[in-house]
């Protein structure tokens, strides 16, 4: 049971002062639910312990979705100064780049809706899931080292996708700086042939549509209408970014002793950012998060694929385009204002999701005058959200907000709550179809195993960190 003194700053944001080895104040985000509900979790020590990191600025920040994370709580922002400052495999995640992309379609609910079992079933068929999925996709390990660089642009010179995909993507799809040298030959064995794979535990591929907009104009700008099929995909690098997650901690931890760095946890390893340990990660990262946005781009496009085999379409009728693709589980170097002064910093944002503001030149041109899409996933039985970065936001948490629901319950839990329950046929009767790679991972990946999303979503709403756009609702989901 934690004893943390919060102090509120105000209804949706808490602080924890400044004591002890802490170089800042912890923050975090959440209504007084949530907040209740954090004392039986460890994650708020988790960001107070992050706080104590060497050059983090301002402060150590958590989103509404937090929850226990490795190192970092889930839902964990942290910016650190470059001369000063560290980087941190644990405030990246094992999931390099685990992200969200949205499609959007021309079609209806109602056209879709009687294609329905047929359509999650060619999914199904077509986009590999489970623990160790592959088949997608198999390439040599000099292709791969090419996919470490050029990202989604090496799928699209593949033939899969368009150009027109890579407007939409965060960092277009692909990130400077990575150096295939830097990742391991088991890093490289691991993800030769998941490519185009869904991977297991919450990674999904949702069928959905528009139930709801909040704001007119920007929904009309990002093309999306009541009642629109849509499409969700959630993933990142699966085995090729969690060897390069597990490479670089044993390397860090090596490194504490070296740069005399003493830490409240032993999983917060990390070496200062200027230094030969430092930059290597940062440079292998960066080949973990290329790899999955080639990986979305891959299941996107066979996602239209499977449309065009199950409706009995032509593609261009169909008109499945990439609305926004976010990442969540990254490190970037970007320029933020701190203590009144523009300046670069290490933004790691693990379980948080880029909110950058209208007008912003890292936007695609035809969100500038919006904000930057902001995607938030729940869970597969009520729904999920699309908002806005707002300047609020590169004010107060680097330009962050929260990421999906949070899990409230452990998959050991989950899978008790389910027991004979099933959960299929539960959510059949909803009218959401849903397949798995094993009856366990449905149970897994139960609705009551995760946070309201719209709860965590209100709360970054109304503390200005993101606004509210569109709800979406399942139709359909595939699971890991």
């Amino acid at each position: 049971m934690t004893t943390l003194r919060f102090e509120k700053i105000h209804d949706y944001l808490w602080e924890i002062p400044k004591s002890g080895g802490m170089q800042v104040p912890a923050r975090i985000y959440a209504s007084e639910k949530i907040l209740r509900e954090l004392q039986e979790d460890q994650a708020p020590q988790q960001a107070v312990n992050v706080a104590h990191l060497p050059g983090i600025v301002k402060y150590a920040l958590a989103m509404p979705d937090i929850h226990w994370g490795y190192g970092f709580p889930i839902g964990g922002v942290a910016a650190f100064d470059l001369e000063e400052g560290v980087i941190s495999p644990g405030g990246v995640g094992y999931d390099i780049n685990c992200g969200v992309r949205l499609l959007a379609s021309r079609l209806s609910y109602q056209e879709v809706e009687p294609h329905l079992e047929r359509l999650i079933d060619v999914l199904f068929q077509r986009v590999p899931t489970g623990v160790g999925a592959s088949g997608a996709l198999k390439v040599s390990r000099q292709e791969l080292r090419r996919v470490a660089v050029e990202g989604a642009h090496w799928a699209v010179r593949q033939g899969f996708g368009t150009a027109s995909d890579l407007e939409c993507i965060e960092e277009n799809g692909r990130i400077e700086g990575a150096d295939p040298a830097a990742v391991s030959e088991r890093a490289y064995e691991r993800g030769a042939e998941q490519l185009g794979t869904l991977g297991s535990g919450n990674h999904f591929l949702e069928v959905g549509y528009v139930a709801q907009i909040y704001d007119d104009a920007a929904a009309q700008a990002m093309g999306l209408f009541l009642g629109q099929v849509t499409v969700i995909i959630h993933t990142g690098s699966r085995g090729f970014g969690y060897q390069i997650c597990d490479d670089y901690l044993a390397v860090m931890d090596r490194a504490l002793a070296k740069y005399h760095i003493r830490l409240p946890d032993r999983q917060l390893a990390c070496a200062p950012l200027r230094s030969p340990e430092g930059q290597q990660y940062l440079a292998a990262m960066r080949c973990g998060i290329n790899f999955a946005f080639a990986n979305r781009q891959i299941i996107a496009h066979n996602t239209r694929k499977a449309f065009v085999e199950a409706l009995g379409m032509r593609e261009e009728e169909i008109g499945l385009r990439t609305v926004y693709e976010v990442a969540h589980n990254i490190a970037k170097i970007e320029e933020h204002t701190v203590d009144g002064q523009r300046c670069q910093v290490c933004v790691h944002r693990k379980g948080a999701t880029r909110a950058f503001p209208p007008g912003h030149p890292q936007i695609p041109a035809v969100y500038r005058s919006i904000g930057q899409p902001v995607l938030i996933p729940g869970d597969m039985g009520r729904y999920s959200y699309v908002l806005l970065g707002t300047a609020q936001a590169m004010e107060e948490t680097f330009g962050s907000t929260c990421h999906g629901a949070g899990r409230q319950l452990s998959r050991t839990k989950a899978k008790k709550v389910a027991g004979s329950r099933r959960i299929a046929d539960e959510l059949r009767k909803q009218g959401i179809v849903v397949r798995g790679a094993s009856l366990r991972t449905i149970n897994e990946e139960i609705p009551e195993a995760y946070k309201d999303v719209a709860e965590v979503v209100e709360v970054c709403h109304r503390a200005g960190i993101s606004r509210k756009v569109a709800q979406l609702r399942p139709l359909g989901c595939i699971k890991g």
